[in-house]
């Protein structure tokens, strides 16, 4: 099982937004899928097609009701659940782990990413960091 869900920040100034969308694995908070880009279904769909193929053919994706996961997620594969529900809040808990762990990331900031490769790149040795602490305890 997987928990699909995205998380706003900005590159080069607060007006130009970039979407974070992650994908955990539900049993072990493992981070295996990763997409920057805007907030409609193409990244959603991205975010899919760049999950390793066996999620993809048997992984049910747990998420919000964002209606860009709904058009990017077969519906086999796909589950709409609300927040409330307590399913989302092991990457919702990661999500603020990330935004109090990287100045780029956080609402109020001063610092931020002034090019797309250089926020994606931080995002990547971030959650190689964190997927790496995950496996030793």
């Amino acid at each position: 099982m997987l928990r699909c869900d995205e998380m706003w920040s900005f590159v080069g100034k607060k007006t130009h937004k970039a979407w974070v969308w992650l994908a955990m694995e539900a049993s072990s908070g493992r981070i295996v899928g990763l997409h920057v880009g805007s907030r409609g279904v193409e990244s959603a769909k991205a975010l899919w097609h760049g999950l390793p193929k066996a999620y993809r053919d048997r992984a049910l994706c747990l998420t919000d009701r964002w209606e860009a996961y709904a058009a990017a997620i077969p519906p086999p594969h796909h589950l709409a659940v609300s927040k409330r529900s307590g399913l989302m809040n092991g990457l919702e808990r990661f999500n603020n782990t990330v935004r109090q762990r990287l100045g780029r990331l956080t609402r109020k900031t001063l610092s931020f990413s002034k090019c797309p490769r250089n926020h994606l790149g931080c995002l990547r040795v971030f959650i190689n960091d964190y997927n790496q602490h995950l496996a030793i305890t």
